[in-house]
């Protein structure tokens, strides 16, 4: 059967192939000037003060996580053992980087509706072990921010953001991404901008900026101001600077080519998330009394990554019945992420702990899935899914 609605379309033309051409005729393609050009454009552009861009978004939230352990503040430094509270539906490499660095997840269970934290189980998890929050917009969609800021107020928890599938998305007019100390973001092709592969992580603090620009590249201090706070001043002579390793860290650079293609893309992503968001307002008119499966419930602005179909209770099928079905129709797709994650063999290696039950988790794990949102007007689409 062929596919007429992907997952995912190319939203490149012209301008990307431009700028693929300025960085070969500049014959440089290691992390430079093009990087450095999109960091501060995307902080400016998502109101942060400081941009890190890495090789993907799951770098962004290692190097996230690598951060909160090498912070010199003690209210944001984590350390093995540390509790942190993570929602039971989202991509594995939300999880990875905080078991590779010792901490125990306490997972907790999703609303049926929002997909994100159900936040009755979320407060009711947060304790006096709790040093820390994952906080995950899934699909596009913010989570109730006002809400888990309650939650969360006059307790000594640190609060980070995967925002990778919600870049775009706002609540209460503040972008997702920055509302926790650091957010992370991905630009690999199926996400709302595409640099072939490619992740952000933005912030506020000037410090744990200086300690990723560090950690970002072999934790040497090359790449840190000559005034920082990661060594304090740094020598004058290039040959001690460029070879003095002062942080554990990795090789996460993006490609120069990564940076060019970033800064054109930047410039569409408004239009590429209103035409998300068109089409989001026309799933919600059409689909939003199906009998047969129930959409995701909107908080904020969502940047409607795609569109999650969940089967009612009553609908009395199987998923395999609406995979058919879609995949009929011409449609690709997915399970919603990567379901209830708590499930998977993985776990036997992760220090971890599950609060309450994960019904809900079970439920989309066992009768969701998703299919592609694109940033074009996809009418035809949205009514053949009113149809089935």
């Amino acid at each position: 059967m062929s596919v007429l609605f992907p997952l995912a379309a190319s939203s490149w033309d012209q301008e990307e192939y431009d700028a693929l051409q300025r960085v070969i005729a500049s014959d440089m393609y290691s992390m430079g000037p093009e990087v450095a050009a999109f960091e501060a454009e995307f902080a400016a552009h998502f109101g942060a003060r400081y941009a890190v861009m890495v090789n993907s978004g799951s770098s962004a939230n290692l190097l996230m996580t690598a951060a909160l352990f090498f912070t010199g503040n003690e209210a944001l430094k984590l350390q093995r053992g540390d509790e942190i509270i993570v929602p039971a539906v989202s991509w594995s490499t939300t999880y990875f980087p905080l078991s590779q660095y010792g901490l125990r997840l306490k997972f907790v269970d999703i609303d049926l509706a929002t997909l994100n934290y159900d936040l009755e189980a979320l407060s009711e998890a947060v304790s006096d072990r709790t040093r820390a929050i994952m906080v995950v917009n899934l699909l596009g969609n913010p989570n109730d921010f006002s809400r888990i800021e309650a939650i969360t107020a006059g307790r000594d928890i640190v609060m980070i953001e995967d925002n990778c599938e919600s870049m775009g998305a706002s609540f209460n007019g503040r972008q997702t991404g920055t509302f926790g100390v650091m957010g992370s973001y991905s630009s690999f092709f199926s996400h709302h901008i595409s640099t072939m592969e490619g992740g952000m992580v933005v912030t506020d603090d000037e410090e744990l900026y200086h300690v990723m620009l560090s950690l970002r590249a072999h934790g040497w201090t090359r790449n840190l101001p000559k005034f920082n706070h990661v060594t304090g001043e740094k020598s004058d002579d290039p040959f001690e600077e460029s070879f003095r390793f002062v942080l554990p860290g990795y090789n996460l650079r993006p490609l120069e080519m990564s940076g060019a293609l970033g800064r054109a893309q930047l410039k569409k992503l408004p239009g590429l998330i209103a035409a998300r968001r068109a089409n989001g307002a026309l799933v919600q008119a059409r689909l939003g009394n199906h009998p047969r499966f129930m959409i995701q419930r909107e908080i904020g602005e969502s940047s409607w990554f795609g569109f999650s179909l969940v089967l009612r209770p009553d609908a009395g099928e199987d998923r395999r019945d609406l995979v058919r079905a879609l995949t009929s129709a011409g449609f690709e797709c997915r399970p919603i992420v990567a379901g209830n994650f708590a499930k998977n063999p993985v776990m036997a290696h992760i220090d971890h702990v599950i609060h309450g039950t994960l019904e809900n988790a079970d439920y989309i794990d066992a009768n969701g899935l998703f299919v592609g949102n694109q940033h074009y007007p996809i009418p035809e689409a949205i009514e053949a899914l009113a149809r089935l």
